[in-house]
């Protein structure tokens, strides 16, 4: 499966490119504002990066490759896919708003910002936010463009006695909350750099979701 392609644009389709990558094209989807900062990095020849979702069902037996220009909006499209009623192609063509935006919308139950994306009606903007509601928090900050970090990032800044603080509210966020690794991961952090007091599990998820109270 592929998951991440670098190359040269050969072409702009009407929604996405074909990227030039090892003497081979490949066709990716993009939504609109990836698409534009791919076609201006591409007019400065520089190198594209993508993060690929690759998208095949028995309905699409068609592989379709879908590029993001970081992790973090890869994983929140995965997250955006698990709304009922939408799936990868709606996904795509839905967000025209960057990902903070659409984040934010989503934990501050801004229903008439959701219904303005392209595809989005009232009731599937409300499907949204009750489906990913206190699930979206870390995305809602301004997002850095460098790579994901590894997994055990989160706890190379904490001293050992916080280890496992960190590593079971990771788990909480992960296996039963839903959320990303990556996401699970910047929560913690974020809560930790902004209050390096805590000690305890139920301390660290007050401090993760206080905002969306």
């Amino acid at each position: 499966m592929i998951a991440y392609l670098e190359g040269k644009i050969l072409s702009k389709e009407a929604d996405g490119i074909i990227l030039l990558a090892g003497h081979i094209g490949y066709e990716i989807l993009l939504d609109t504002i990836t698409l534009s900062m791919c076609m201006e990095k591409s007019q400065a020849n520089e190198t594209i990066a993508l993060y690929i979702y690759y998208h095949v069902t028995d309905r699409q037996p068609k592989p379709v490759l879908i590029g993001f220009l970081t992790p973090d909006d890869k994983d929140f499209f995965q997250l955006f896919i698990t709304v009922a009623a939408i799936g990868p192609m709606k996904a795509i063509k839905a967000l025209t708003r960057p990902v903070p935006q659409v984040a934010r919308a989503i934990e501050d139950r801004d229903t008439v910002f959701l219904s303005q994306l392209t595809g989005i009606g009232k009731r599937t903007a409300e499907k949204i936010v009750a489906t990913l509601n206190g699930k979206v928090l870390a995305f809602a900050a301004t997002q850095s463009p460098e790579p994901d970090p590894g997994p055990t990032e989160p706890t190379d800044f904490l001293p050992e006695e916080k280890q496992l603080m960190v590593s079971q509210v990771t788990e909480v966020l992960t296996e039963q909350l839903g959320h990303s690794g990556s996401s699970a991961r910047r929560m913690i952090k974020q809560a930790l750099e902004k209050n390096p007091g805590i000690s305890s599990p139920e301390d660290l998820f007050d401090e993760i979701y206080q905002e969306t109270r």
